[in-house]
């Protein structure tokens, strides 16, 4: 009799499961999406930042990886060493389709600030404009920044970060060059 029940219950369950026929079908992604394919796989960075006019430029090592979460985000996660301290950062960047533009975040193990992107790429498909709120490396105020993701050719990318100083005017603070490792 257990035997009868058991088989029951998994019929059941099983059934109760099971896919209706006219459940809707999850959606695909777009050709927006297509655009992030370029920045998959395993990276080698260099970076410069400056962080004050005058002083010298802060130089960083590292390695980026960057996945796809099905077709719709990247994740990336860049590891290096910033001025002797070990530093993790994690970007993510995706298309919403219903804003109609790209959107994305930026944590790094070196400040708890969470940065939202929204952004658009140029007609030409080679720069990812991404735009956030953050704090100025220098003066330490929540500023407009952007960052800027240019692919060169499909196995380097130069991406610049730039912030809106108190006259309106952008100032690069950070470039990294990224090489595709084979």
């Amino acid at each position: 009799m257990f035997k009868f029940v058991l088989v029951g219950l998994m019929t059941v369950l099983v059934a109760g499961f099971a896919p209706a026929e006219d459940a809707p079908k999850p959606p695909a992604p777009q050709k927006e999406h297509g655009w992030l394919k370029q920045l998959e796989g395993e990276w080698a960075c260099e970076s410069e930042a400056v962080f004050e006019p005058g002083k010298p430029a802060v130089k960083c090592r590292g390695t980026e990886t960057v996945k796809s979460l099905g077709g719709f985000w990247t994740v990336g996660e860049m590891k290096g060493e910033f001025m002797g301290t070990p530093v993790t950062g994690i970007m993510t960047v995706g298309y919403d389709a219903k804003k109609g533009k790209y959107v994305g975040t930026w944590v790094c193990s070196m400040d708890g600030h969470l940065c939202t992107y929204e952004g658009s790429v140029d007609a030409a498909g080679k720069v990812l404009t991404l735009e956030t709120e953050g704090v100025h490396p220098a003066t330490g105020k929540a500023v407009k920044m952007k960052d800027v993701l240019e692919m060169k050719d499909k196995d380097t990318r130069v991406m610049t970060s730039s912030a809106q100083g108190a006259d309106g005017k952008w100032e690069t603070f950070m470039t990294m060059t990224a090489k595709r490792k084979k």
